[in-house]
């Protein structure tokens, strides 16, 4: 009797170890859940924190984030929370006209969170008086301190000014001569099917779009000058997602 009591007594205290075993799993489960929320960025932009911030700073950060967007390491944010810390206003630090391309996802591509950046979006990365409104609003009006043209690998843009495609569209034409300058100043054969042809003309037509800005903007011109502001030319690889810096004559500069 003794030996069938002690028996039972084993067999509760056997089931009841096996209880606790499965049921810490779920806490940890649920601790560690807790942890990555508590972890999410809720924070944004504040109108001090843009003041702070340098042209060489946001140009930096914006760098750092393409870094983290290529390793897969990316910032972990509560977008819900951002959304409602800028429902009443925003402070971005950067200004990015990019091409409309949708395998060039802005904010992802610089791991930046709403209320971060404006993005400016039009075939070609061209700029037009009412683009140039919208930049100098971004920068001379919202505060923002840095203006990067995005120009990308393989645009279609640049690819039918080179073919000079025609739809029947007037509005397409006049969109696409934006780009014949760039194209008329790269020696060699018009051929978009050329790779290397192609990125000299991509990458031409970024820095001819920042010329052009700087040219044609004595807003954004004069904080530049003033060092308010700093404007550069970028250039997306759709192969490897790493964004490359450009020099005037379309040499890539900065390796980071």
């Amino acid at each position: 009797m003794k030996k069938n009591i002690f028996l039972t007594f084993i067999w509760l205290f056997t089931l009841l170890i096996i209880s606790c075993n499965q049921t810490n799993p779920k806490s940890s489960q649920t601790n560690a859940e807790q942890n990555v929320s508590s972890d999410k960025i809720k924070t944004v932009m504040t109108k001090q924190m843009q003041d702070d911030l340098t042209p060489d700073a946001v140009l930096e950060d914006l760098l750092n984030g393409n870094q983290r967007y290529i390793s897969g390491k990316m910032e972990n944010r509560d977008l819900s929370a951002q959304v409602a810390a800028t429902t009443d206003g925003q402070f971005p630090k950067a200004v990015i006209l990019a091409c409309i391309d949708s395998r060039v996802p802005v904010e992802y591509i610089f791991d930046q969170g709403i209320g971060d950046v404006f993005v400016v979006r039009v075939a070609g990365n061209i700029e037009d008086p009412e683009l140039l409104g919208s930049m100098e609003y971004g920068l001379g009006v919202a505060g923002s301190k840095l203006l990067m043209v995005l120009g990308h690998e393989n645009c279609g843009a640049v690819k039918a000014a080179i073919e000079k495609v025609d739809v029947g569209s007037e509005n397409i034409t006049a969109l696409l001569s934006h780009l014949e300058q760039s194209i008329q100043e790269i020696e060699g054969t018009r051929n978009s099917k050329d790779k290397a042809y192609l990125d000299k003309v991509i990458k031409n037509n970024v820095n001819q779009t920042v010329e052009d800005i700087r040219n044609r903007s004595s807003i954004i011109s004069g904080l530049e000058k003033e060092g308010k502001v700093k404007v550069v030319g970028a250039y997306y690889s759709l192969t490897d997602g790493k964004v490359t810096l450009l020099q005037d004559d379309t040499q890539e500069v900065h390796e980071h």
